[in-house]
């Protein structure tokens, strides 16, 4: 097989040695004659060689590309781009303004459950800055997490923004609640630069001074029928759950958020009940320490009103009406709820190669 490929290779070689002599021959007559030079017969390397520019030739093109193009690497040079032609440079994403509060208060959070609305928390917290930022209860879920540990990222995220703020120069105090009473033993202690406080008073730009606390103390179940309590706890957290599911539907369909919970506590009436008392108690206590109103939580019903001419206030809740209480630069407390996130979340795939893009 070896000895016919290499004959078969011999005889197509010989064959082709009179056509390589013809063609140098006529390279050779051509360029001799582009050279004003008499017929010759050079070998076929120099006759190629003919036809290739000086090295001066090469010099005063070179130059004149440069002096007529430019940077061909500048894109603001670069007229062969079609009119419609998308560019090569993505778009920045639209920078939405940061809001700026004198204070801002949150409770009743729940890191550590399912149906802690981390996403629109983190999405809050990018857009709203304070001087003082009062963190009212409940903000890890302790009961939750002893039944089962649930803890994903975004629960994390949230932790790492409020001390990343705390470092920034936001005064952070944090009042524990009933699911985070374990951090009560602390009172007085900072961590991270986040100080722990059994209760707190702000004093508003109007003078006004404010109780702040959880609220859970003035709740009877709490305090005299626990199990009652982890027992209502636990069908709480079915209702949510329903809820979480519900709002994921709507959220496919273009809908807004909005909280089943929150509209069957309103029409239970001893529900609307509780709540009323509760309210009386608070501002009760509120004036028994010579102040004139109560910031709290606990019942996740946000709201702003005059109760037996104390002002009582309650910021809500982020696994229900996804709300915060805020005072602005005047001294005007208001109610804001964060239904709409301003920046769509990041799907984990795309993150991922974006930080690998970042790292090359």
């Amino acid at each position: 097989m070896a000895h016919w490929l290499n004959a078969a290779i011999a005889d197509t070689g010989a064959a082709m040695i009179p056509s390589i002599r013809f063609a140098r021959g006529r390279l050779t007559n051509v360029a001799l004659r582009l050279r004003g030079k008499p017929d010759a017969t050079l070998p076929l390397s120099a006759a190629l060689a003919a036809f290739m520019p000086t090295p001066a030739d090469l010099t005063a093109a070179s130059s004149r590309n440069t002096s007529n193009t430019g940077d061909i690497s500048d894109p603001s040079r670069d007229t062969q781009r079609a009119p419609n032609e998308p560019s090569s440079t993505p778009t920045p994403p639209v920078e939405h303004p940061t809001h700026r509060y004198r204070a801002i208060w949150l409770s009743d959070i729940h890191l550590g459950t399912p149906g802690c609305q981390a996403t629109y928390l983190l999405d809050f917290l990018k857009h709203n800055e304070s001087d003082v930022l009062y963190l009212v209860g409940d903000i890890i879920d302790g009961w939750q997490l002893r039944r089962g540990w649930y803890w994903p990222r975004s629960h994390n995220d949230v932790v790492q923004k409020l001390l990343r703020k705390a470092r920034k120069g936001t005064d952070v105090i944090y009042v524990p609640g009933n699911h985070d009473e374990v951090a009560r033993q602390f009172d007085g202690m900072a961590f991270g630069d986040i100080t722990v406080r059994e209760d707190a008073v702000h004093v508003t730009a109007t003078g006004k001074r404010l109780w702040v606390v959880h609220g859970d103390l003035f709740d009877g179940v709490v305090q005299h029928a626990k199990w009652l309590a982890y027992l209502g706890d636990s069908a709480y957290t079915m209702i949510l759950a329903l809820n979480r599911h519900f709002n994921r539907v709507r959220a496919r369909l273009g809908f807004d958020y909005w909280s089943i919970s929150q509209y069957l506590k309103h029409q239970v009436k001893n529900a609307v009940s509780y709540i009323n008392s509760f309210e009386h108690a608070m501002v009760d206590e509120a004036r028994r320490r010579g102040c004139d109103g109560v910031v709290c939580g606990h019942i996740h019903k946000a709201e702003i009103r005059d109760v037996d001419g104390q002002l009582y206030c309650n910021d809500g809740d982020w696994v229900e009406s996804l709300s915060a209480l805020v005072e602005t630069m005047e001294g005007e407390l208001k109610i804001v709820y964060w239904t709409t996130l301003l920046d769509s979340p990041i799907p984990a795939g795309r993150r991922r190669r974006r930080t690998a893009e970042l790292a090359a």
